[in-house]
């Protein structure tokens, strides 16, 4: 479910769990996994990217409602972690989003260092209301960190997401282009640090991301029972399981 392909001294870990790259627990944690393991073996920089069409489709709904509370406790830590794991990385980290990503993969591509996003009719956004879930602080600040503070209410309380053209000119994505052109654009960008005197460089990284790991260190005691706790609410058990007989009933009209 995650494909490791070098590039000189960058990594690209492509998510690899079709047809919608959807997060549960094995894949967000091999993410992680794959982080660390590119620095053990001396990468310059990592870039996480997707299939054609689709970086992620966020969270694996149907299966995580098959978990009881213990399984969910241990997808939101590792989620969790998968999110914190680039804030501690010596080396940058940047997302080639290669297509829709919303919700989840929306999470990861904010909490990394550049975005990297296909032009399309792909969306885009933490649309975590919509589905009722209450959205985490560190997903906040993250997003904040980009489009500032009124944009990031506006898009958080409504749960919207948006396409790519807006999300460019908000500032959620840093650079757009051609679909085929974006996954080499971000090892283009990815590639400079090899370059960069290493010391100055992590040193200097780590200072840029220093706000954003506090607020995650801070929530991380809590997160995980946090997490489960909001997901067992019948606020967000209803709206969950109302998505998903909507999504299935689609699936039945085109069959």
């Amino acid at each position: 479910m995650l494909e490791r392909h070098d590039h000189d001294r960058v990594v690209e870990l492509r998510l690899a769990r079709p047809p919608a790259n959807a997060m549960n627990t094995e894949l967000v944690t091999a993410i992680a996994d794959g982080m660390e393991a590119a620095v053990g073996d001396g990468a310059a920089a990592i870039v996480v990217s997707g299939q054609p069409k689709m970086f992620s489709g966020g969270l694996d709904v149907p299966a995580l409602l098959e978990l009881d509370e213990a399984g969910i406790r241990d997808f939101w830590a590792a989620f969790f972690r998968m999110n914190r794991t680039p804030l501690t990385l010596p080396i940058p980290v940047a997302v080639a989003i290669t297509g829709h990503s919303p919700a989840g993969g929306a999470v990861l591509a904010i909490h990394c260092d550049r975005r990297f996003a296909a032009a399309g009719s792909f969306r885009i956004g933490l649309n975590e209301v919509q589905v009722g879930l209450p959205l985490s602080e560190n997903f906040f600040v993250a997003l904040r960190r980009l489009v500032g503070q009124s944009q990031a209410q506006d898009l958080a309380v409504r749960g919207a997401l948006v396409d790519m053209d807006t999300a460019h000119r908000i500032g959620l994505v840093d650079e757009l282009l051609d679909a085929d052109a974006v996954v080499g654009r971000a090892i283009e960008w990815a590639s400079e640090f090899a370059r960069l005197p290493p010391f100055a460089m992590s040193s200097t990284l780590q200072l840029a991301r220093a706000d954003l790991a506090e607020v995650l260190a801070r929530l991380e005691p809590r997160f995980a029972e946090t997490a489960t706790r909001h997901w067992f609410s019948d606020e967000t058990q209803g709206a969950m399981r109302a998505m998903v007989e909507a999504l299935a009933k689609k699936k039945r009209a085109r069959g």
